[in-house]
Order: structure tokens, then sequence, then C-alpha cells
């Protein structure tokens, strides 16, 4: 059964989402995990790539968009994966109905409603089911 982790990105002053999101996936892949990145459209897809490519000077983080040639500890798509995987990192409002078949899921809980409500909403859906949630809070309470 999947481990789900959510992020919750908290305080007066919450970590900015695109930016965590590219950390926890060069934290993700240092500790030698392949992640498939599950976002909504192409065009998030293509931003989550533009931004991996640019987020820090110092560091780089091998992807790919699904579909692409070649290989990457990193894949982003909007589709199904075509098969599971280790770690899956969905950044859409919905639970993806092919989550059941990843070690793990990782979530984020954005500090802005509604998004915030959504990711409640993730959380009461895998708790029905019995998954074993752990949460890690950001950023601090003002």
């Amino acid at each position: 059964m999947a481990e789900i982790d959510f992020y919750v990105l908290d305080g007066a002053a919450p970590p900015d989402a695109a930016l965590f999101t590219c950390r926890l996936l060069e934290t993700v892949v240092r500790r030698g995990a392949e992640v498939h990145v599950h976002v909504a459209d192409e065009a998030a897809a293509r931003a989550l790539d533009e931004r991996l490519w640019s987020f820090s000077a110092g560091s780089f983080v091998p992807h790919r968009l699904v579909g692409s040639a070649g290989r990457a500890p990193v894949w982003i798509g909007w589709q199904p994966p075509a098969q599971p995987g280790e770690v899956l990192l969905t950044l859409t409002d919905e639970v993806p109905h092919f989550f059941s078949g990843f070690r793990r899921v990782l979530e984020l809980v954005p500090a802005e409603e509604p998004a915030r409500e959504r990711a409640r909403a993730r959380y009461r859906f895998y708790r029905e089911r019995g998954y074993k949630l752990r949460q890690h809070t950001l950023g601090g309470s003002a």
C-alpha cells in the first residue's frame, strides 16, 4: 500500500510552491528514486520543465516530458504513466486513479484557498481508504 506525504506550505510568508516542487524533486532524485510528476495538462508540464532548468544555478534535476526519448529519474506528464513506479508527485486537484501503483505519493498543500481546500479533500480521500499519511509543515505560522 502506498505511503502518502503531504507537504503543507504555511506561514506568513509560505514557501513558493513552484520553487519548493523543484527542490523536493532535487531531494528525491539525490536519494536515488525515480519520480513521475503528474500535472494537469501539457502547459503545466512545459512550465515545470522550464522551471527545473532554471530554478538554481548550482544544480540540475535530470528530467523529461513523458513521451520524450531517453531516460531520466524525473518524468513529467499529464496522462497516466505507462507503468507504475516508485514515487508519484501529484500536482493536480484530483487524486489520480493510478496512484496506488506507486510506493510513495507526494502531495503539496498550497497556502492559498481554494487550492488548500482541494488538498484537504485529497487528504480525506486517502485517510478514508486507510493509507498511511504523513504531514510535513514548511514555513511556520505567524
